[in-house]
């Protein structure tokens, strides 16, 4: 026997060995069968459990298979090992490829940004699609769950035509997956499932069995309910790798909220490839199992199934009697035309991909337009420009620009009384008051506020993890910005250390001195005459001195009035230059970053849309 030559190798036996007798049971199951197709029996090529159970939980490959790439036969299937083995696996195509890849440059793009937990159902998504394609796309793999006393293990037998799966009234009945196939080279699909080859069954002695299910693997598991713990493990386990299911309730259990709320509802985006079945319906009178059977439609529309109606995709709803036979007929030539269409494992893994796409979907759709704006950045930017004295640089820039011209255009008597109000001062000249620390503080809290209101209006609107990320790379940004911004108060305010000077200058000068000589002449002319040295006269001298002291003052109004406009324009310039320094600081420590993570997000959005675009 098989287990005790697993004694003699002292390798590890099945889970599920620990409820089965090591002697076969007296019951349904010790009928005597013919092996599955890929579970030898005899020699030393049979299977062994133990190796069984270490391929299916192996670390080896992402589908729990050590070394077995989807191949038919195999060291231990008794075939020649000299012959050739070819893939039976087949790849994606169509709308689902492109999903795929695109799943899977959204996963890549995203690690750095969003928490693993996040991506964990769309690579687990990616993974048993990259398992599933290494394996038999000839066969489908259906799983009959259902709850305690449901009924399914008949169900199962029924559908066999063979007595496979124990019934009876001890409960639970079926402690393990039990799989009956109805063709060859299924051995690698079995393995992922982590059944052994002890529980591997063909549906009818010495044949394939029906060729309407030729390629159906069939799957009964034990009760979704069941208060062992390790069989509910076992259901959520399978039901994660098959590529359809058959629900079976019975009149009593229907509506049972479990059900609903832990299977169906969840799984409603997998109304294609889900049957749910009206077991026992010859327990009811009269009409009472149509009067079930459309309750249990409204319970299916509720959870948000669709029912395959009208000739519409969606799930399939039917009553069955599994022990007198009534639609199991019906039930077997839905289950024939389902399987022999061969694309369940397409529509499952088309499905998964849905249902990741909508938990992804919080992660990725934006409430509004999601970007930053040309308002947002010249708003940036004038703030960056008032936060380091951009205007108050060109007054000061203008103001010399005047003081410059005053200097070359003031009468000497006003240079000379200044210069003697600057000897008064203790230092000798007048110096500008040093810039306070609290002036320093709010420049750079207005640095700082200047920051945080850019990277919320860049993220207004984005996705939880992507605004974060915004706002994350304008903080890193920010970093030194205003000790930046400092440095180019310093040498981007002014270009030079004194203003340059208009042509008209020279002439103004002249002008000014003329009206000084004609002060000077009037005045030794008027001293002159006072003497006696020139012949008296008073009104040409007064004349003269009066010409020298109006004109000086109007030619210096005169050429401060000139000077307006250029010192306007030279105080605009140095403000400009300042602010197109700070704006180019800011723009490169702050708004190229934040432009950066935008536009991730727009890469991700679009692979987004692809991945949750249905396909057809």
């Amino acid at each position: 026997m098989k287990s005790a030559k697993s004694e003699e190798s002292g390798e590890p036996r099945e889970p599920d060995e620990a409820v089965e007798s090591e002697e076969p049971h007296e019951g349904p199951e010790s009928v005597a069968f013919e092996p599955a197709p890929d579970e030898p029996s005899g020699s030393a090529g049979g299977w062994d459990d133990g190796l069984i159970a270490r391929r299916a939980g192996g670390k080896g490959s992402p589908d729990g298979l050590n070394g077995v790439d989807g191949l038919d036969g195999g060291p231990g299937d008794g075939s020649d090992e000299s012959e050739a083995h070819t893939p039976i696996g087949g790849a994606y195509g169509g709308s689902l490829r492109v999903r795929l890849d695109a799943l899977s440059e959204l996963v890549g793009l995203s690690r750095t940004r969003l928490e693993g937990s996040v991506l964990a159902e769309a690579g687990r998504v990616l993974d048993e699609a990259s398992a599933r394609q290494r394996l038999s796309s000839r066969h489908t793999v259906v799983a009959i769950a259902g709850a305690t006393g449901s009924g399914k293990s008949t169900l199962f037998n029924a559908l066999a035509e063979v007595p496979i799966s124990e019934t009876g009234l001890r409960r639970p009945t079926t402690s393990a997956p039990i799989a009956c196939v109805w063709s060859e080279g299924a051995a690698g699909l079995l393995d992922r499932l982590a059944i052994p080859g002890r529980l591997r069954r063909k549906p009818l002695a010495g044949g394939d069995g029906d060729e309407e299910l030729h390629g159906l693997v069939l799957v009964d598991l034990p009760d979704h309910d069941s208060a062992v713990v390790r069989h509910r493990e076992q259901v959520d386990r399978v039901l994660a790798l098959v590529d359809a299911v058959i629900w079976v309730v019975d009149p009593e259990k229907y509506a049972d909220a479990a059900l609903h709320e832990r299977y169906l509802r969840p799984l409603a985006g997998h109304a294609e490839i889900t049957f749910v079945v009206l077991n026992q319906i010859d327990r009811l009178p009269g009409d009472a199992a149509d009067q079930v059977l459309d309750d249990l439609r409204r319970l299916l529309d509720e959870d948000g199934m669709a029912l395959g109606e009208h000739g519409e995709p969606g799930a399939t709803v039917l009553a069955v009697s599994a022990l007198s036979g009534h639609g199991v007929g019906e039930l077997r030539e839905l289950l024939g035309r389902f399987v022999q269409e061969r694309n369940a494992a397409e529509r499952r893994l088309s499905a998964d991909v849905d249902a990741a796409a909508w938990r992804l979907r919080s992660a990725y759709v934006a409430e509004g337009r999601a970007g930053l704006g040309e308002r947002s950045r010249e708003q940036f930017a004038d703030r960056l420009a008032w936060a380091v004295g951009a205007v108050a640089a060109g007054e000061a820039a203008e103001r010399a620009w005047r003081r410059n011209a005053g200097r070359a255009c003031g009468t000497p008597w006003l240079r000379l009384w200044r210069w003697y109000e600057s000897t008064r001062m203790p230092g000798g000249q007048t110096s500008r008051p040093p810039e306070t620390a609290e002036e320093e503080l709010t420049a750079r809290q207005r640095v700082e506020q200047a920051v945080r209101t850019v990277a919320e209006e860049a993220s207004a609107g984005l996705p939880a993890p992507w605004a974060h990320s915004v706002r994350e790379a304008a903080a890193r940004g920010a970093e030194g910005l205003p000790e930046a911004l400092d440095e180019l108060a310093l040498t981007a305010a002014t270009p030079s250390s004194r203003p340059p000077r208009p042509t008209w200058w020279p002439a103004a000068v002249l002008a000014q001195a003329s009206m000084t000589l004609l002060q000077i002449y009037g005045a030794l002319w008027l001293v002159g005459q006072i003497i006696g040295v020139l012949e008296p006269g008073l009104l040409p001298p007064v004349l003269v001195m009066l010409a020298g002291i109006v004109g000086g003052p109007f030619v210096e109004w005169a050429c401060g009035a000139a000077a307006m406009g250029p010192a306007r324009r030279y105080g605009q310039d140095a403000e400009r230059r300042l602010r197109e320094a700070a704006a180019a600081c800011g723009r490169a420590r702050v708004l190229d970053p934040i432009s950066a993570e935008l536009m991730r997000y727009r890469e991700v959005r679009e692979q987004y849309v692809t991945v949750s675009r249905t396909g057809g």
